[in-house]
């Protein structure tokens, strides 16, 4: 700031100086002209300026000195107000300290409080875990005391049923020992296997195919369209010696009886196949092969473990074996057949009435443009009628018009009384 002042009467003298050189020279100039006044004039001017630069100065002084004080105000201001800032950061480091070390106690207190909670309801949780264990393991060891008991009985029950089965078993073995009991057996099951799979009227029994007097226990109907379809001969047969053979020998690991009985199995399903091949394959009265059936799923296991019996005796005797396992699986390809060919006669059925809906919309397209054709005179009639009636109200109008005028020409009379003319004449 006293810089500031400084300047400024260093810019005041500048220009008095500068006035004062231009008066000189200004003097000079004009000295041969004005002579003595302007002599007069100039010293007047030098001591006005002298005075502005006195008067100048003390000014700067003033400023100075006011500048000098204003700027020992402000220092002590500023420190009065640093000395305050100081004392209010310290007040508020201390206040912060007291709320931290309060926060740090609340804080412990807090956590020593969860902790004892935590204590205390793991202590809760301990002793229920504890109790449910205790009744769990009491109720596991009553149940698994339960299912033993259970279990024993139901193993007493199982011996009971297993003696029981060994006295059926046996049964079973003195009934199948006889030949026509154990046939009649495989042939009441193969019927009920038909029964399930084929429609009615699919198969018949005890059929003679040949010329002979040999009868085929089941002959199946082939699905196609003739009057006498083909039949598909089917037999049921249980080589039950040669089979109890096998199982003996595989049971008592005797190789060389289970090689014999597997070998006498074989030839005997051979045999049965050339016997049913020469008695019951009779084309076209039957198809080109026939059905082997073998009653249980065991004896068709151990015929399909022969290496290539099935297929030898399929490719030379045209016979194929079949077991409970299987023969469904054949039952079921004719019975699609029997459904192909009744989806084909439903198919004639509805192209037939197809047909004939074709021919009843032909005929119905037929009325509907007569109807049009009616409807379009109709329409014509109608438009012609309203043009008549539209004629005739037209008329009606104009004879109405004329009425109209009558009475509007009487009501001009009676209102304005008669012409003058006309009253002169009746006066005469």
């Amino acid at each position: 700031m006293p810089g500031v002042v400084a300047f400024g009467v260093l810019l005041a003298g500048l220009g008095g100086g500068a006035v004062l050189a231009w008066a000189l020279g200004a003097g000079k100039r004009g000295r041969a002209g004005a002579g003595g006044a302007d002599a007069d004039l100039l010293a007047r001017l030098y001591v006005l300026v002298e005075q502005e630069a006195a008067a100048t100065r003390t000014e700067a002084m003033h400023q100075r000195t006011h500048l000098g004080e204003l700027e020992r105000v402000m220092t002590g201001r500023i420190e009065q107000v640093r000395t305050e800032l100081a004392e209010r950061l310290a007040g508020m480091v201390g206040s912060m300290g007291r709320e931290q070390a309060e926060v740090r106690a609340a804080q412990a207190e807090a956590l020593r409080e969860m902790a004892e909670t935590s204590a205390r309801q793991l202590s809760a949780i301990r002793v229920a875990v504890t109790d449910q264990l205790h009744e769990a393991v009491e109720r596991q060891m009553q149940t698994s005391f339960q299912r033993v008991l259970e279990q024993f009985t139901a193993m007493q029950k199982a011996m009971g049923e297993v003696r029981a089965m060994t006295a059926q078993i046996s049964d079973l073995k003195r009934l199948f020992g006889n030949v026509k009991t154990r046939g009649g057996w495989g042939e009441a099951q193969l019927k009920a296997i038909l029964d399930d799979v084929l429609p009615e009227g699919a198969y018949e029994s005890n059929v003679r195919l040949g010329p002979g007097s040999d009868v085929v226990e089941f002959a199946i109907r082939m699905p196609v369209r003739s009057s006498t379809p083909p039949v598909l001969p089917v037999d049921s047969k249980f080589p039950t010696e040669a089979y109890e053979r096998l199982l003996n020998a595989v049971e008592e690991g005797d190789a060389g009886a289970e090689k014999a009985a597997r070998k006498s199995l074989e030839n005997t399903l051979r045999l049965e196949s050339r016997k049913i091949a020469t008695k019951y394959i009779h084309p076209p009265r039957t198809v080109e092969f026939a059905v082997l059936y073998l009653p249980t799923d065991g004896l068709y296991a151990e015929a399909a473990r022969i290496p290539g019996l099935i297929d030898e005796i399929g490719r030379t005797c045209r016979v194929m074996i079949m077991g409970p396992a299987l023969m469904p699986a054949l039952l079921r390809t004719v019975h699609l057949g029997y459904v192909t060919l009744a989806l084909e006669d439903r198919t004639e059925t509805i192209a037939r009435l197809l047909g004939a809906t074709r021919q009843e919309m032909l005929r119905m397209d037929g009325v509907l443009e007569k109807l049009a054709r009616n409807a379009q005179a109709m329409s014509t009639s109608i438009e012609e009628a309203r043009r008549r009636t539209r004629v005739v109200s037209r008329r009606l109008r104009e004879l109405d018009a004329p009425e109209a005028e009558g009475m509007e020409m009487n009501s001009e009379m009676e209102f304005t009384g008669p012409a003058p003319g006309n009253t002169a004449s009746g006066q005469a």
